[in-house]
């Protein structure tokens, strides 16, 4: 099927591309893979005008090879988190919704399923997750027994203050006062670095912020209402601020250990901007968290590799599940997987823009058991079909409203139905979903 490959046919694929023709580095790079939670694409300060400040995310954009059509692999956080770790599409591996408590069965991770900490831990690497898991709760699930050797943070399932929470770290847990999670948790990576600076490490820095509750310090908060911002908005955007403060600080002490050349770092967000928050800036996107639409599940995507990758933009549409072959193949780790890897490796692109092979992209969620009648995508080019969102609930029955196809080069907002000027297209776009739906449910419900 379209889309969905294997690693080894993924890996033959770059053979005849210059980046995979080149010299690869000596050295296996450490990787730090930073991923805040509910963040927009408009909420870095460059491109909102300055509405936000984040200075080191700004410099880092201006560093880094800027993916400008990235793609989270679902619309809220649990699936995309379970599609980063694994390079699969999300029901594949048993995340299909988000609430943990409510639904234990449809957020845990499939025992059968590898992760990206597996392989690195296996070859070498010591492997860090701090902050947010939201992968399936039990011992079975704990991050230490899926390939982190070190976890300090939370599963996602409980409530959390950012001025008071429990923290799970090494599998004890204890509650934090008088400190701010986001802080806390950029101290914690810091000493990750510290501690393994003379030996390769994957550290997964999952941020909460800017997440609910919406909670910043005070004088923060005032300078973004200063400006006209209403409360909800000024929060996330201090929320942001102190997270941008703390990635600014971790980049700096890789300069000061002498490993910034050493070290690719990349920086994501699961999914867009949450709307019981109320509105913010985010371009012409249409859609936010819950929703397939293009404010939902396009995200920023930054990789960064002093000396190695030469900042600039790529415009072709990449995806979560191409991120575990990617990192393996830039880190020359070989690796025969159980189960078939739906991503392709970008290696080609970043380093030497090379175009990847047409292919599709696909997207589904809902609330509770998969139902694929409602918010379901598959991209092609610049084509997108969409079965519509209705409800973040739980939906009651199928849905009948009819498919949907935008041209998303012409049309960021997702307003436009082109399925008259392209009836063939719109056929085939709707079969490739529909062949889709019945692949993963299948790999969903063995």
């Amino acid at each position: 099927m379209t889309g969905i490959v294997s690693l080894l046919v993924v890996f033959v694929g770059t053979v005849a591309s210059k980046s995979a023709c080149a010299s690869p580095p000596s050295e296996r790079p450490n990787i730090i893979l930073i991923m805040a939670d509910d963040f927009a694409l408009g909420d870095l300060a460059f491109r909102n005008g300055g509405i936000t400040h984040t200075p080191n995310l700004n410099r880092l954009a201006l560093q880094s090879v800027q993916f400008t059509q990235a793609y989270s692999a679902s619309c809220v956080c649990a699936p995309a988190r379970a599609a980063l770790l694994t390079g699969r599409y999300p029901h594949r591996t048993g995340v299909v919704t988000l609430n943990m408590n409510r639904f234990p069965q449809l957020t845990r991770l499939k025992q059968d399923e590898t992760t990206i900490a597996d392989v690195f831990a296996k070859n070498g690497y010591v492997t860090g997750l701090i902050g947010k898991w939201h992968c399936g709760t039990g011992d079975a699930c704990h991050p230490l027994r899926r390939g982190f050797q070190e976890f300090e943070g939370f599963s996602g399932s409980q409530e959390l203050s950012y001025f008071d929470y429990m923290l799970d770290v090494a599998g004890q847990v204890d509650r934090v006062e008088g400190n701010y999670l986001t802080k806390d948790l950029s101290r914690r990576a810091i000493d990750f670095v510290r501690r393994h600076k003379n030996q390769p490490f994957f550290l997964h820095l999952a941020h909460y912020a800017p997440h609910r509750p919406l909670e910043a310090p005070a004088e923060i908060v005032h300078k973004y209402r200063e400006t006209g911002l209403n409360e909800s908005t000024a929060t996330i955007y201090a929320m942001i601020e102190i997270m941008d403060h703390g990635i600014g600080e971790l980049l700096e002490e890789l300069k000061r250990l002498a490993l910034s050349a050493k070290t690719l770092v990349i920086f994501t967000s699961d999914n867009g901007p949450d709307p019981i928050t109320g509105e913010r800036f985010n371009e012409d996107r249409r859609g936010r968290k819950y929703e397939v639409y293009e404010g939902g599940i396009q995200v920023p995507l930054l990789v960064h590799w002093p000396g190695q990758l030469d900042p600039g933009e790529r415009d072709q549409a990449v995806h979560f599940v191409d991120l575990f072959p990617t990192l393996l193949e830039i880190c020359n780790i070989e690796f025969e997987p159980a189960l078939p890897i739906d991503g392709v490796s970008l290696r080609g692109l970043l380093f030497d823009n090379v175009r990847l092979r047409p292919r599709r992209l696909y997207w589904q969620w809902n609330r509770g058991t998969p139902n694929y009648t409602h918010n379901a995508a598959v991209r092609d080019g610049p084509f997108k079909l969409v079965r519509p969102f209705v409800t973040r609930n739980i939906p009651k029955r199928s849905s009948n409203e009819r498919s949907v196809v935008y041209n998303l080069a012409q049309d960021l907002a997702e307003e436009h139905d082109v399925t008259s000027q392209h009836p063939v297209l719109s056929r085939s776009l709707m079969q490739s979903l529909t062949d889709w739906t019945r692949n993963v449910e299948e790999a969903r419900t063995r």
